[in-house]
This record gives C-alpha cells, structure tokens and sequence, in this order.
C-alpha cells in the first residue's frame, strides 16, 4: 500500500467503535487483505494478567496477526494518554519504516483524540486536592463534582460523562492545582506544538458498529457471562492477593474489574458483581458513541444492513475497504 503523488504523507488507519462491537474481528480480517500492522488503543490490554476482562486477543489471533501495545505494563504502573502518545508514535515510525501501514484500532477514545490533538504539560498529581474532590464525590455524588468542573471549564465538562470519575476528578484537579482549565492548557500546547498529527499523515477513520443499541447490549451481556465462566472471577482474585495493588489504580477501576474486586472485597455478592459489571460496559458503550458522535471525518461501518439483518464476515470487511486508499 503506497500513497498516491497526489497526496505524500504517510497513511494511518484508524479503527474504533464501542465495547464488543466487533473491532477485533475486522482488524484481524483487515490484516490478512492489506499490509498492516496493529496497533492497540486500549487503556486496558496494556496491562499484563488482565487479558480475560479486557477481552484481549487470543494467543491464536495473535499468532495470526501481532498487536503492538500489548501487556506493556504491571496492573502496578498506571498508563496515561501521555504515554500511549509516545508508543503510539513510535510504534507508527516503525511500521512506515517497515513500507506498512499501521491500524490503530481500540475503543479508548481519549487516547484516539490525545494523538490526533496532542496533549497539554498538566501540573503533576495533588493528592490533598484530590481527597477533597473525592470527598464532595461521596457527600453528594459524583454529577455534583460535574457541575464544579462545568462551572469552570464547560468545555472540558462537555467531554465527560457525570459518572466518569477518574477523569473527572483529575480535570477538577488540575484547575484547582494550577488555577488554569484543561482546556486552557491544551489551547496554549496546541499553539506551541509542530505540525499536528494529521498534518503529518494522511488519516482515514473507520467506526465499527450495529445500527441498534440493542444488538450491542445483548452483546455485551452474553460476553460478561462467557468471562465469567472463563475464569474472570479468578483472574481478578489474583490480582486481589497480590497485595500491592490499590483500589484507585487504573488497572483496577476498569470495567469489571472493579465489580468482581468489590465482590471480593465483600461489599457485594457474585450476582450483583456480574450485573454491575453488566451495567457499566453499557455505560462505557454509551460514553464512547457519545465521543463518536462527535468525531470529525468518520466513516461508520455498520454490521447490520439497513434492514437490520446481520452481514457476514466478509460484507462488513468488504464495505470497511470501501473507505481505505
């Protein structure tokens, strides 16, 4: 796959989509047909041990075609935007080095927006600060520290989601800390930063999806339970006896995580773990169509037809190479 003379920048394929969409499938299928490498977004699947709630790759589809940013972390090491920014670059150079194309495909839209925008220098973490907002959290909730956030920086507060709590507490915390807004942060950096990403290469952006709301969340029911019997109640009780492990890591407030560790913890029983984590990836599906819908230059691929039937396989890749050069 080479650029045309019309256009020299070097191509990047984007792939994205909600929780148990279908990312996967397509990237592995995209795989076999064009010469890419792959490349995970996923704020999840860096860390290693995690493999059975994060939905990772099998050893055999990896076998079949290698993601990069991959168990890159202990469950110990937080992950920020900012280092996927730094791998992601480099994992890019690399594979244009190589005459490929890399295909970032995952579901963690932050970390999609952090490379297309780039990042602003945040002042470091206060922990004095961040009690207190955690504190008003627990008083009157997590919607409340929302409404503080969309006091000071709407435009930041429009991003969030009222119960994203790990990003909204730092967002708040970063005004509080610095007296200056993320928002004004990122407009300064943007303003000093080179050239833009996709100033720098040629960008096609694909969103996989099915048309009904419905159809993902049966999907996501019936994939939590087939975690559950996997193992992901043991997989999440290794990390519990590990002992080094806090409850306001990243790793551990992930989605379904978190539920099975507070059915460890015994604060609930299995069921009400399973249903909560049930719960929470359709809120996570919900906060990602939310950023989609907003997105600039998408193509969505649809995994139903408009009569709502499902396509097979090779439909839905054969309509994703519709959109790539």
């Amino acid at each position: 796959m080479t650029c045309s003379k019309a256009n020299k920048k070097p191509p990047v394929f984007f792939l994205m989509g909600p929780t148990a969409s279908g990312k996967t499938n397509l990237a592995l299928e995209l795989h076999e047909q064009l010469p890419v490498d792959l490349i995970s977004v996923d704020s999840t699947l860096v860390y290693r041990g995690m493999d059975i709630g994060t939905a990772k790759p099998s050893a055999a589809e990896l076998a079949r075609a290698p993601h990069r940013l991959l168990d890159i972390r202990d469950p110990a090491e937080p992950y920020s935007a900012a280092d996927f920014v730094t791998d992601a670059e480099r994992e890019i150079a690399r594979s244009h080095a190589a005459g490929r194309t890399p295909l970032l495909v995952g579901g963690t839209m932050l970390y999609f927006k952090a490379l297309l925008d780039g990042l602003a220098p945040m002042p470091a973490a206060n922990a004095e600060v961040r009690e207190r907002i955690e504190r008003d959290a627990r008083e009157h909730g997590w919607p409340y520290v929302h409404q503080q956030l969309q006091k000071v920086d709407p435009e930041c507060a429009a991003e969030i989601h009222p119960n994203h709590s790990q990003r909204l507490s730092r967002a708040l915390e970063v005004y509080l800390s610095s007296g200056e807004t993320m928002t004004e942060l990122r407009r300064r950096q943007q303003r000093e930063q080179g050239p833009a990403f996709i100033e720098r290469f040629n960008v096609t952006q694909l969103a996989i999806a099915p048309r009904d709301r419905k159809v993902l969340h049966h999907r996501i029911e019936q994939r939590f339970h087939s975690m559950v019997e996997l193992g992901l109640v043991e997989e999440v009780t290794a990390l519990y006896q590990r002992g080094d492990l806090s409850e306001d890591l990243p790793a551990v407030r992930a989605v379904g995580y978190r539920q099975i560790w507070d059915y460890l913890a015994g604060r609930i029983d299995l069921d009400e773990a399973v249903e909560r984590g049930i719960i929470a990836t359709r809120q996570l599906a919900k906060r990602q169509f939310t950023w989609l819908r907003g997105w600039q230059d998408l193509n969505w691929v649809f995994t139903e037809n408009e009569a709502g039937i499902a396509l097979k396989t090779e439909e839905i890749v054969r309509y994703s190479l519709n959109y790539l050069p």
